[in-house]
């Protein structure tokens, strides 16, 4: 039998899994649901390319008593920054440019960049030249702005990055100075924005037209773009935030009304997708590239990729035993993360608490998604119930 666009399914066993221990995740999952900290939940787990553990629990709607589905769509925010990554490195293998490559000279209001002293009250030149792989890494200097009355986050609040197209965002980034010399530090921000227009300029198409015809459809994911169609949208989950009671309260409710969300497609985020159209693209970056057929990346490449790139001592989001590849974290001290799992453990996750790893010494994908703004302490219980599995 098989499942998810093709992807095999296995019994538990016969890749070294226990279907016994599986079922201890549910009751877990459950319990969230039923404390109303979440409205519902799927859980996902493949071992050596087969799918083992696939459950749906609780409503994607609770007011219209919706349950979840194999099907449902989920907003996975910062889980399009991988796939972002990807679709630079596919374009770093066709010769177009080299890592150490400015990025000012694909993207010119990137040139003579200014940083912020310390304390934000004086502005030098930046040094030294903004890089791809700073985009890659984190470390350009590029930030997200927050919600402090410092120099730099006011002029990403008053940018407004996503009022027009993916231009505009890098002609008005490149006008703000960065909050560190790049290479300095490890800052999440908006590198990844920057790479999807990267992607455009070099492609010569509009990035979500990259997408779509070189990832998307190579790989069988049938339901991942950046809006929502009108025969897919009774499928959309309604997204939830905690209230101060301890509940939670609807912050947009599905379905959606078709094209773009509000901002343009962006390398950052904005992406809606599916548990099963994600399994496909984890799967193919631990089949080191190639899935079904159709490769995307060397395997050489993919071993570049999730390998740490960063100063050990700067932690990605206070990721403790974490380093940083090429777009995603990688585990760097399994003792550090004080979880089970294995070094070399690459991931990330969304800003609705949706969440992946991949793991190459078990040959093990897991996936969690919910629609959920807020804390997840469910992440770190899924992950050990995942791993208290293995037996062999």
């Amino acid at each position: 039998m098989t499942i998810c666009h093709g992807l095999p399914r296995a019994v538990p066993e016969e890749v070294g899994m226990s279907a016994a221990r599986l079922k201890r995740i549910a009751p877990v999952m459950q319990r969230h649901i039923d404390e109303g900290t979440i409205s519902g939940a799927l859980t996902m787990i493949a071992r050596e390319g087969k799918l083992v553990h696939f459950e749906k629990l609780g409503l994607r709607d609770i007011a219209a008593a919706k349950p979840m589905e194999f099907d449902t769509l989920f907003r996975i925010y910062s889980m399009t920054k991988p796939i972002t990554s990807v679709a630079v490195m596919m374009l770093y293998e066709e010769g177009h440019f080299q890592l150490n490559s400015p990025v000012s000279e694909f993207i010119p209001a990137f040139k003579d960049m200014k940083v912020y002293s310390e304390d934000q009250t004086e502005i030098f030149d930046a040094e030294p030249e903004m890089t791809i792989k700073h985009l890659l890494t984190h470390t350009s200097g590029l930030i997200y702005g927050g919600d402090s009355e410092s120099p730099i986050d006011k002029a990403y609040q008053k940018a407004n990055f996503y009022d027009a197209t993916l231009e505009s965002m890098a002609q008005k980034l490149g006008a703000i100075p960065l909050l560190h010399h790049p290479g300095t530090a490890w800052n999440y921000g908006m590198s990844t924005d920057v790479l999807g227009y990267l992607v455009e300029v070099v492609s010569g198409m509009p990035f979500e037209t990259f997408l779509q015809t070189r990832i998307f459809e190579p790989l069988g994911m049938v339901d991942t773009a950046f809006s929502v169609p009108d025969a897919k949208a009774d499928r959309y989950a309604t997204l939830y935030e905690p209230t101060e009671t301890g509940g939670i309260q609807v912050v947009e409710r599905a379905p959606v009304s078709t094209g773009p969300l509000s901002f343009p497609p962006s390398g950052g985020a904005g992406l809606q997708s599916t548990a099963a159209d994600y399994l496909r693209f984890c799967q193919m970056l631990l089949n080191n590239g190639e899935l079904d057929g159709e490769r995307l990346l060397g395997s050489k490449t993919v071993e570049l990729i999730r390998i740490n790139h960063i100063d050990d001592a700067w932690q990605p989001l206070e990721r403790e035993g974490c380093g940083f590849g090429l777009g995603f974290a990688v585990v760097t001290d399994l003792a550090g993360t004080q979880a089970l799992g294995s070094e070399g453990t690459f991931s990330w996750g969304g800003l609705a608490r949706t969440t992946f790893w991949i793991d190459p010494v078990e040959e093990l994908v897991a996936i969690f998604m919910t629609q959920l703004l807020g804390d997840a302490q469910f992440h770190a219980q899924f992950r050990v119930l995942t791993y208290q599995a293995i037996i062999d």
